[in-house]
């Protein structure tokens, strides 16, 4: 009879039946409309077809300055808002950066592979390091840790927006090199580009996009808004003079609204034109905010629920941690094995 080891370890070994994605993200705070909309929804659609990893990345986080107790604070909050948007700790795996040992191990081999002019070719880094009289080495090496974090579980899909596609195209590069001088290890990780999906703008300024940046908190509305927050903001959006509700390039706050309510009810932007058609733009605000309201309640309703009980975000975060680890295990000793280290003692 094969001993519970034995079988565990023969479970393990198998190869999963479903392609894996991968996404991470900080915890920076609340979670916006266009976060939820343009993403998150997106990735709870993904949980029975693909092997969801969504990492929250803590050890990125501090390449800034922060405050140690407000990232505490930020990863449970974060935790709380993806489970409330609706990721499922039974159907994907829900983990936090450091929890998992392998990503910092795995960033110092692919750095030992990445030439430095790379890393100081890349956008963010020069962005960044204009705006500061002193820039960390963390914030240098932020890309190579963010290869790690996709090849250590050997991702093969990768949601990305288009201020991280560098950083994607530096994880297959490093991927490719590690193959190449070591024999196939890694799936070269490939964007996913969903074709379900919004592009939410600011409510203020409609020519960019909805960001957690931007100053002006009227701009945006956070996905644990209580539904007067809501109402407030969605009246005050920037539309224009004309009063007439229709999409198009000459009306990028009406067109932005139109997007944000089609988003929260399913019905089509034509639609909704003609719903409006010989409305003014006060039914159309109202209209777009009781949309958003009936779409976010039940998020903040469970978010709230959820950020009180830190034993229950406590054991999903053990679980995912440990879903997270076994895989990263395999990967890291298999890497070790290649590069030429020892077997760790056991």
């Amino acid at each position: 009879m094969a001993t519970l080891s034995h079988r565990m370890s023969e479970i393990s070994e198998k190869k999963p039946t479903k392609p894996v994605v991968l996404t991470c993200a900080q915890p920076t705070g609340r979670l916006h409309l266009g976060n939820y909309l343009g993403a998150v929804l997106n990735w709870g659609r993904m949980q029975d077809d693909y092997d969801c990893y969504f990492g929250i990345v803590d050890q990125h986080a501090i390449t800034v300055a922060h405050v140690p107790a407000q990232l505490r604070d930020n990863t449970y909050s974060c935790l709380a808002q993806y489970v409330a948007c609706g990721l499922d700790p039974a159907r994907s795996h829900l983990f936090v950066q450091s929890h998992v040992i392998g990503h910092t191990e795995l960033a110092w081999i692919l750095g030992c592979l990445c030439p430095l002019g790379q890393l100081e070719r890349m956008t963010q880094f020069k962005d960044k390091a204009r705006k500061h009289q002193s820039v960390d080495a963390g914030l240098l090496f932020y890309p190579v840790l963010m290869a790690a974090d996709i090849l250590l579980y050997n991702a093969q899909l990768v949601p990305v927006g288009d201020d991280q596609k560098q950083h994607l195209e530096l994880a297959r590069d490093l991927a490719e090199k590690f193959n190449h001088r070591y024999s196939d290890t890694f799936h070269i990780p490939e964007p996913f580009i969903s074709k379900i999906g919004s592009r939410i703008m600011s409510l203020q300024d409609p020519t960019v996009k909805m960001s957690k940046s931007d100053p002006n908190l009227s701009s945006m509305v956070y996905v644990t808004d209580r539904p007067d927050e809501i109402r407030k903001k969605i009246m005050s959006a920037v539309t224009d003079s004309t009063a007439e509700v229709r999409a198009g390039e000459d009306k990028p706050g009406v067109t932005n609204l139109l997007t944000i309510m089609s988003a929260c009810t399913g019905r089509s932007v034509a639609t909704l034109e003609a719903e409006f058609s010989g409305k003014g733009y006060g039914d159309f605000k109202k209209g777009v905010a009781d949309a958003v309201v009936a779409t976010l309640d039940p998020v903040r309703l469970r978010y709230d629920e959820l950020i009180k009980d830190r034993e229950e975000l406590g054991r999903i975060f053990k679980a995912g941690a440990e879903q997270a680890q076994a895989v990263a295990f395999r990967t890291l000793s298999k890497v070790n094995r290649k590069v030429g280290f020892v077997e760790r003692p056991r």
